[in-house]
């Protein structure tokens, strides 16, 4: 399969699961509910698509979990929710670094 091609997939996959781990999140109004999943997808497409396509002098593991640190950081401290947003981005960086 393509490079591309897998990264695409990844970051589709990785977004989804993503969104489908929001879904018993409450939220104020239905409208900020819908903002936040658009976010996140769009966050972790972007981790799930850059992760196969870099290569760093590291297992590709660790390269996983390291620009999934990158790219989730900032939302962490943005919304002061470091356990949920670090660990889902750390975990999913670090199976997609694993198996790509």
């Amino acid at each position: 399969m393509n490079i591309v091609t897998t990264a695409f997939i990844a970051g589709l996959l990785f977004g989804l699961i993503d969104v489908v781990l929001m879904i018993p999140i409450k939220f104020d109004t239905p409208a900020a509910k819908k903002e936040a999943m658009i976010a996140a997808f769009i966050e972790r497409f972007g981790i799930g698509f850059v992760i196969p396509l870099v290569s760093l002098p590291i297992p590709h593991a660790l390269t996983g979990i390291f620009i999934s640190c990158i790219f989730s950081l900032p939302t962490a401290i943005i919304t002061k929710s470091y356990a949920p947003v670090l660990g889902t981005g750390i975990i999913g960086g670090l199976i997609i670094g694993f198996l790509t």
